[in-house]
């Protein structure tokens, strides 16, 4: 689960690198081809709404792996000291 995490954690960073709010990042440099084939504004929505999944991926993930874990709850040897 943790190499899950940290595959769609570098993802999202990816994601997140690729916009600009301005419109000229790294999305107009190497994503040029699919502006002219999808037009910008698709273009745009398609990386908007993959770091959208991405992050509910990672959130999910998360959840998952605590609960896997037990969440940390108190364990028998801390509760019998008491």
């Amino acid at each position: 689960m943790t190499i899950l995490i940290a595959i769609v954690a570098f993802l999202l960073i990816a994601a997140v690198l690729i916009q600009n709010p301005k419109g000229g990042g790294v999305d107009s440099t190497f994503g040029g081809q699919a502006n002219q084939m999808f037009g910008v504004a698709k273009s745009a929505d398609m990386i908007e709404k993959i770091t959208w999944g991405l992050a509910a991926a990672l959130i999910i993930l998360c959840v998952l792996t605590t609960f896997m874990l037990g969440g940390g709850a108190v364990g028998p040897e801390i509760q019998s000291a008491g």
